[in-house]
C-alpha cells in the first residue's frame, strides 16, 4: 500500500484530481468530508464552534452554515485559527482511524483501492500531516487562474476571492516540497490525462512495496 497526500490551494482544481483518482481505483479519505461529520448537530466540535462563534452562525435549522462561517474565519486570521484549533485534532484522528481501518481490513481486500490510499486535505501542511504520508502531490493554478475560478464558482467579489486564498499557505510554497505536482492552469482534459500518469507511478510504488515488505503491504 502507498499512501499520498493530495493537496492544492482553493479553486485549484484538487476535486477534479480526486475524482479521477478514485474513478481509477484509489481509496479516497476526504478531510472536507469530514470535517462536515465533526461539525454536525451533536458533536463536540459542534458544540465548542457556536459557543466560540455565536449562534448567528447557524441556519434557522439549527445547523451550522458554512458559507457564514466561513466569511468569518476567511478574513480573520486569529478566529480562523480558533476553528482550526477545533476541529483540526478531531479530522486528523478520524482521518488517521479510517486509515488504520483499510492497513487493517484484510477481508475486504481491494486490490486497486487497498494498494493506492489518497488522503485528500485541503490544509495538509497547515494541519501537520505530511509525516504520515509516503509522498505528497500538489494541484497547482496560478492566483489569477484560481481568482477567477472562485469569482465565477461561488459568486465571489475579487476582494473576496484573494482573501481566501490568502488564508492558505502560498501555492508556490507548497510545491518545493511536493513529490508530485500537477498543473492544472490549463484544459481540464490535460489534468485528467496527468492524473491518470500519475496513478501508474502510484500503484507501481505500491507494487514495489509490496515485493519489498510482503507483510506490510
Amino acid at each position: 500500500m502507498i499512501v499520498a497526500g493530495l493537496t492544492g490551494g482553493v479553486a485549484s482544481g484538487k476535486s477534479l484530481v480526486a475524482k479521477k483518482l478514485k474513478e481509477l481505483g484509489a481509496t479516497i479519505i476526504d478531510a472536507d468530508l469530514i470535517a462536515r461529520e465533526v461539525l454536525c448537530p451533536g458533536e463536540a466540535a459542534f458544540d465548542e464552534v457556536v459557543k466560540s462563534f455565536g449562534r448567528e452562525i447557524l441556519t434557522t435549522g439549527d445547523v451550522i452554515d458554512r458559507k457564514k462561517l466561513g466569511g468569518i474565519v476567511f478574513n480573520n486570521k486569529e478566529k480562523r485559527e480558533l476553528l482550526n484549533a477545533i476541529t483540526h485534532p478531531r479530522i486528523r484522528e478520524r482521518m488517521m482511524a479510517r486509515l488504520a481501518q483499510l492497513k487493517n481490513n484484510k477481508d475486504n481486500h481491494n486490490p486497486n483501492g487497498q494498494d493506492v490510499v489518497i488522503l485528500d486535505i485541503p490544509l495538509l501542511f497547515e494541519s501537520g500531516l505530511t509525516d504520515k504520508v509516503d509522498c505528497v502531490i500538489v494541484v497547482y493554478a496560478d492566483v489569477p487562474t484560481q481568482t477567477s475560478r472562485l469569482m465565477q464558482r461561488d459568486g465571489l467579489t475579487e476582494a473576496a476571492a484573494l482573501a481566501r486564498i490568502n488564508s492558505q499557505i502560498p501555492l508556490k510554497d507548497k510545491l518545493k516540497t511536493a513529490d508530485y505536482i500537477i498543473d492544472n492552469n490549463a484544459a481540464s482534459s490535460e489534468t485528467l490525462k496527468e492524473t491518470q500518469l500519475l496513478f501508474e507511478k502510484l500503484k507501481n510504488k505500491a507494487e514495489e512495496s509490496r515485493q519489498l515488505f510482503p507483510h506490510k503491504s
